[in-house]
């Protein structure tokens, strides 16, 4: 990213360059034509790329001595929401596995095939039984915490998904189901992995990354 803007700043010098020796151009005049070169490049830009890149998916690990050692873990609205459904559609598996299925929601998110929230894509279809995105919203039971400490790891799980700290996964997986089914729809759409007790699918024809 660096060597774009020395790339697009020595465009700008050189074009400078020619116009000075193609004619008998000012200092002044050279001068706005650097000006008018310089503000073409948006700000943000500039101080996007000439800031220290910010370390991302460095040194998460998927074990559980790795998340208890990470700090406690808190958030808002779509973090409670995202935080809920790791703890109960996911707290029995893996670590990596519980990753796995809050990329599969964060990836909903991004595509126009579903709400545009972390609350949005988890209540989808919430009210009518058994026609819900997660089971759990519309089986009619109260959702109850009874296992604190493992809604404070699925917590830093959310936590970690969120603020974009973890590479992905799953190759922009929208849906996924457990090794005990097969549903219709998984023949419909394009297997992209299986990590614990979960297999992953995308759109075949577009994925929530696109």
């Amino acid at each position: 990213m660096r060597c774009l803007i020395s790339a697009l700043v020595a465009s700008i010098c050189l074009c400078i360059s020619s116009f000075a020796l193609a004619s008998d151009a000012t200092v002044e005049e050279l001068r706005r034509i650097e000006s008018r070169g310089l503000a073409s490049l948006k700000p943000a830009l500039i101080e996007e790329l000439l800031s220290a890149p910010a370390p991302r998916h460095a040194g998460v690990q998927f074990s559980r001595s790795w998340l208890d050692a990470q700090p406690a873990a808190k958030g808002g609205s779509e973090w409670q929401c995202l935080s809920e459904a790791l703890y109960f559609e996911a707290r029995g598996e893996t670590i990596k596995g519980q990753f796995a299925v809050a990329e599969v929601i964060l990836n909903r998110v991004k595509s126009a095939r579903f709400p545009g929230s972390v609350c949005g894509v988890i209540n989808q279809g919430t009210g009518k039984r058994y026609q819900c995105q997660f089971t759990y919203t519309c089986d009619g039971k109260k959702e109850v915490i009874h296992e604190p400490k493992a809604y404070k790891r699925v917590g830093k799980v959310a936590r970690a998904m969120l603020d974009g700290k973890v590479a992905p996964l799953t190759s922009g997986a929208t849906h996924y189901h457990t090794t005990a089914v097969n549903p219709r729809w998984s023949k419909t759409y394009t297997r992209t992995t299986k990590i614990g007790v979960h297999i992953f699918y995308r759109h075949t024809y577009r994925t929530a990354s696109n």
